[in-house]
């Protein structure tokens, strides 16, 4: 039934001036406020993502977002860089050790994925994408 159609992930934040800034300014995406007072996220290969006010917001126990990164120690300095803490979990994440920066990295040593909080407190990733 839902073979041919295209997801959007929604999810909802406490302060949309905030969610602008950061998901624009700081990570770098296209983002547009729509007449509905919500914002559209627009991803490099052309998906989308919707984000809406909630003013009960509690931010997702799990991870809402992953971006896709060919190289995760490179994004995690640059989000380190730009004011983005990527060390949220402790030296454990399910059996997975967590290095100085917070990244999970793989029997080669690359890094794997490392994970990080927009404003409102929802956990976004980013991971290889090998």
């Amino acid at each position: 039934m839902f073979s041919s159609t295209t997801a959007v992930p929604s999810f909802s934040v406490d302060d949309l001036d905030a969610a602008k800034s950061f998901y624009g300014e700081t990570l770098g995406l296209k983002v547009e406020l729509t007449e509905m007072g919500t914002l559209t996220l627009h991803f490099g290969g052309g998906g989308e993502g919707f984000v809406y006010p909630k003013p009960d917001h509690v931010p997702a126990t799990f991870t809402v977002l992953n971006f896709v990164v060919d190289d995760v120690e490179a994004a995690v300095d640059d989000l380190n860089a730009r004011g983005v803490t990527t060390k949220i979990y402790g030296d454990d994440v399910s059996g997975m050790q967590t290095d100085e920066k917070g990244i999970v990295r793989g029997d080669d040593g690359a890094g794997f994925i490392a994970w990080f909080r927009d404003p409102a407190g929802n956990v976004l990733a980013v991971l290889s994408a090998s």
